[in-house]
């Protein structure tokens, strides 16, 4: 499929490329989360703004997110990810598949300060996050689906190969609490598909929307987009 980005930046990362001699910093596994909810006449995705300090998308409006930790493999969990979302992570992957749910799962609370997961009933239940231990709770990750995976292009001082998650609010959250601007995100808001176009966005992110779209429409016939740099730029195919 051909790319979502405008030529000039695949030129620009052409041209960064060739003047670098090929050499492009390694990619890190991250994990990204578009919670959504369907409780108004339009569906609406929280975001947030990224703090000016960041030396990566500064001042950009993105989804809750982040690098997946050593930890996220072997934290429990009440509850896994499915079994078709566990196999498509598992394509050309370093990592367990669990791990880059439960990265998603921690950015989340980490970022917004919102729990996706469930009570956990009795004594000896394992607490993996200090957050979710205070609550009682265990993360959750059967109520993740895979949107779609993204390498950073080469050449940008900081890559990362993000995989990105979708999630229900009024069935994935431990309640119904509002989300809590911190240090990585402010200006937390629950915004409209359509209204997040109007925002400051990356192109990723922009293009992690409209997967959005089609999978709340059930248009997104065509699997899991994966998203990365090749040499004629931009290119999609579908895992």
């Amino acid at each position: 499929m051909s790319s979502p980005f405008e030529d000039a930046e695949d030129q620009a990362v052409a041209s960064m490329l060739k003047a670098a001699k090929g050499r492009a910093p390694k990619p890190k596994d991250a994990s990204t989360l578009l919670l959504v909810r369907r409780d108004q006449s339009e569906a609406r995705v929280l975001m947030g703004k990224r703090s000016v300090r960041h030396d990566f998308m500064p001042d950009k409006y993105v989804f809750p997110g982040g690098r997946v930790d050593f930890g996220d493999g072997r934290a429990p969990a009440a509850r896994e990810l499915r079994p078709d979302v566990a196999g498509k992570l598992a394509i050309a992957a370093r990592r367990t598949p669990r791990a880059f749910g439960m990265a998603a799962v921690r950015e989340l609370q980490e970022e917004a300060g919102l729990l996706l997961g469930t009570r956990c009933e009795g004594a000896a239940c394992p607490m993996p996050f200090a957050a979710f231990a205070r609550e009682g709770a265990l993360p959750s990750l059967d109520g993740l689906y895979l949107l779609g995976r993204a390498i950073t292009p080469p050449m940008r001082h900081k890559r990362f190969d993000a995989r990105f998650f979708l999630a229900f609010a009024e069935e994935a959250l431990l309640d119904e609490r509002p989300p809590a601007d911190g240090a990585e995100l402010s200006d937390l808001q629950w915004v409209s598909l359509r209204d997040a176009r109007s925002l400051d966005l990356p192109s990723v992110t922009r293009f992690m929307l409209q997967e959005a779209e089609a999978f709340l429409t059930g248009q997104n016939n065509g699997g899991v987009a994966y998203l990365r740099w090749q040499q004629k730029g931009h290119q999609i195919t579908r895992l």
